[in-house]
């Protein structure tokens, strides 16, 4: 099964991206999203975060209590690595596991994280995603309802976009650019790799 990593910083598309390698039915892991349901669902993760950062990390009901973990990542120097070293290896392996059950000539995992974190080398090809920067300032501002600032800040703490695009396989511009052409550019040439 060829791995394919999806990955690009905050505004490019990437998920209107993934959306769209689901309609020419090619499954998308998005790690946010299992991440976020592994933090609930994996006993690994929940003793781990537990004995990192006390039981109110959790609320009685079982849900993970993200405004007490929000504030001890933003407070605490190490705590986003800590949190990472334990979330991470566990999505990893769901995603491994995910993979062997699919029926398809490929599968994607996106992740904007991937270069930050070494995860690409786990992947046969990586697509990176990206926009310009105002572009990506004002898609940001217009979904999450935030200032410009708070944007810049975000766009801060990830890698830069041209390490992304140097270091990818294949480059999608989303731009003014139609996304699609690329798409099934990129689709048939991953499909080549099959043959």
């Amino acid at each position: 099964m060829i791995k394919i990593g999806l990955t690009g910083g905050i505004g490019t598309g990437k998920s209107i991206v993934a959306e769209v390698f689901k309609l020419i039915k090619i499954p998308v892991y998005v790690s946010d999203l299992e991440a976020k349901r592994l933090m609930v669902e994996s006993d690994e993760i929940r003793s781990r975060l537990i004995s990192r950062f006390g039981k109110e990390v959790y609320h009685e009901n079982g849900a993970l209590n993200r405004k007490f973990l929000a504030d001890i990542i933003f407070n605490e120097p190490g705590a986003l690595q800590d949190v990472n070293g334990i979330v991470h290896p566990v999505v990893r392996s769901d995603f491994q596991n995910w993979s062997e059950r699919q029926q398809a000539p490929y599968v994607i995992q996106e992740s904007a994280i991937l270069f930050d974190t070494g995860l690409y080398k786990n992947f046969d090809k990586i697509i990176c995603v990206t926009a310009n920067e105002e572009l990506r300032i004002q898609r940001v501002m217009d979904r999450d309802g935030v200032d410009r600032n708070a944007v810049m800040e975000r766009m801060k703490n990830q890698l830069d976009e041209k390490i992304k695009i140097k270091k990818a396989d294949y480059v999608i511009h989303n731009n003014t650019d139609l996304i699609l052409p690329q798409i099934i550019r990129i689709h048939e040439q991953i499909l080549a790799l099959n043959k």
